[in-house]
């Protein structure tokens, strides 16, 4: 990882701590707002250290695409839960004789940035 890298990734991580100390839930409820604020840093503490050992800087970069776009995402409908995908499964369009596997392909594909980190549950 370079200098410049490490520096950008550190600051997201900065920036997700600040953006929890400063947090208020839309609802205005204490509780809620606590709840919020735990799971914002939980979330970043987990998803960070997961990506501690990453070496390859396309990967790297998908994950601080995906930070940031979590990041927004969060600010702007004041919600720090990952919106959620509405795909029905196997409700994506194919050609002629596809299988399943090129619909989970499809669906793959289909993922929002902000989602890649969440596995398909």
């Amino acid at each position: 990882m370079t200098a410049s890298t490490r520096r950008t990734v550190l600051s997201l991580y900065m920036r997700v701590f600040r953006i929890a100390r400063s947090w208020q839930a839309q609802s205005g409820v204490a509780s809620d707002t606590e709840t919020e604020k735990k799971y914002m840093l939980q979330e970043a503490s987990t998803l960070f250290r997961q990506n501690q050992q990453l070496t390859d800087p396309e990967s790297i970069k998908r994950c601080l695409e995906e930070c940031e776009a979590r990041i927004e995402i969060g600010l702007h409908y004041r919600n720090p839960y990952p919106r959620a995908m509405h795909l029905p499964p196997l409700g994506l369009a194919t050609q002629k004789g596809r299988k399943l596997r090129a619909q989970q392909r499809l669906r793959k594909q289909a993922k929002p940035v902000y989602l890649q980190s969440h596995d398909d549950s």
